[in-house]
């Protein structure tokens, strides 16, 4: 007979067990192994299709005992389990910007029909937040990134360390990260605006947009705006205005400047940014008591739903948005599934919507 004396029971601090949508105590794994009369790793290998290591009639008793209790296993555990969460982290810059969500809508498609969840982190325009975005995605396990980023100024952190996870880079080009790059053709897209324009009669133009510093698609599109002005000769002239803050002043003394010119040869035809300045610019020309199309030109980057509904309709150049952000997951979901490939660039078409907005010169001038 053994002299060792009982172990007096150890006292536990109660927790709270977990409540289904009705507030009813949901059963969990260990109820499950109770009813079976098995252990929990059994019923583990249960769910992990591993039941070809039980006998018949152990498989038998846990099936009864998870219909019986009506059990059913955390998706999250299931995952981690396997060493992935399904779980994809999407960084942007900011979620007000029609772009942002246009393409998260995309790469959310894409995500769940491929079986993943997507966790999104909006910046707000905080440069300074994307490390703490990026750290905090990876607590919760996420499988890859999809990151549409600030940009990166002279000295800010490179966001090189992704915790060993793949991403892809949407619309923003990051100095710092070698990884899969998708977005809109820039410098095609500029291209066709300008041209268009150009075409129809307009000869001085004017690009507005945000901040260029440390914004690749910003960048971008400034620069093949001067070429495309560059490579039409000395006839047509063309300038490029930053709105750096919310105040009006600079865009009412630019479009001033621009200005109808009715019978002195030129005419001047705005390059709007994206989204967010063409609002601006259409409230300008309210103050300004001025018509888009027989006193400017316009063309805007971005197609929003109220375009047609502004003056005589807006002309824009229409992002692939759905398709940036699908190609976006594609992209990402191929990496992690093992692709080992230099970074890729895919750089998708934009399409000019063509309405009254910029319509040619002969037809928007008033006879006198």
């Amino acid at each position: 007979m053994s002299s060792r004396k009982p172990r007096a029971p150890t006292a536990k601090a109660p927790t709270a067990a977990p409540v289904d949508a009705a507030g009813r105590d949901r059963p969990t794994i260990a109820d499950v192994a109770a009813a079976a009369g098995v252990s929990k790793a059994t019923v583990s290998r249960f769910f992990n299709h591993r039941e070809r290591l039980l006998s018949p009639d152990i498989a038998a008793r846990v099936e009864a005992a998870i219909a019986q209790l009506g059990y059913v296993p955390s998706p999250m555990a299931q995952a981690l389990s396997h060493g992935r969460s399904r779980l994809i982290g999407l960084v942007v810059a900011d979620i007000t910007n029609p772009f942002s969500v246009a393409v998260l809508r995309g790469a959310e498609e894409a995500c769940q029909e491929a079986g993943y969840l997507v966790m999104l982190f909006n910046l707000g325009n905080d440069r300074q937040r994307e490390r703490s975005a990026i750290d905090a995605l990876a607590s919760y396990q996420v499988d890859g990134f999809i990151l549409n980023t600030q940009g990166q100024d002279e000295g800010q952190a490179e966001l090189s360390s992704l915790h060993g996870r793949p991403a892809v880079l949407v619309d923003r080009r990051h100095a710092g990260l070698e990884a899969d790059f998708v977005s809109l053709d820039n410098q095609d897209a500029m291209r066709g605006a300008c041209t268009h324009l150009i075409d129809g009669g307009w000869s001085d133009l004017l690009y507005i947009t945000q901040p260029l510093a440390g914004v690749s698609s910003r960048l971008e599109r400034a620069a093949a705006f001067s070429q495309c002005v560059a490579s039409h000769g000395p006839g047509v002239r063309g300038s490029v205005v930053e709105l750096a803050d919310a105040s009006d002043e600079v865009l009412d003394a630019a479009l001033r400047a621009l200005g109808p010119r009715r019978g002195k040869g030129a005419r001047g035809a705005v390059v709007s940014g994206n989204s967010v300045v063409t609002l601006r610019v259409a409230a300008a020309m309210v103050r300004l008591g001025w018509s888009f199309g027989a006193d400017i030109g316009f063309v805007g980057f971005d197609d929003p739903e109220w375009a047609p509904l502004i003056g005589p309709g807006l002309t824009t150049v229409a992002q692939p948005t759905g398709a940036i952000g699908r190609c976006a997951a594609q992209c990402l979901i191929e990496r992690m599934q093992g692709l080992q490939a230099p970074a890729r660039e895919r750089l998708l078409p934009g399409r000019l919507v063509v309405r009254g907005s910029s319509v040619a010169v002969a037809t928007a001038q008033k006879p006198a």
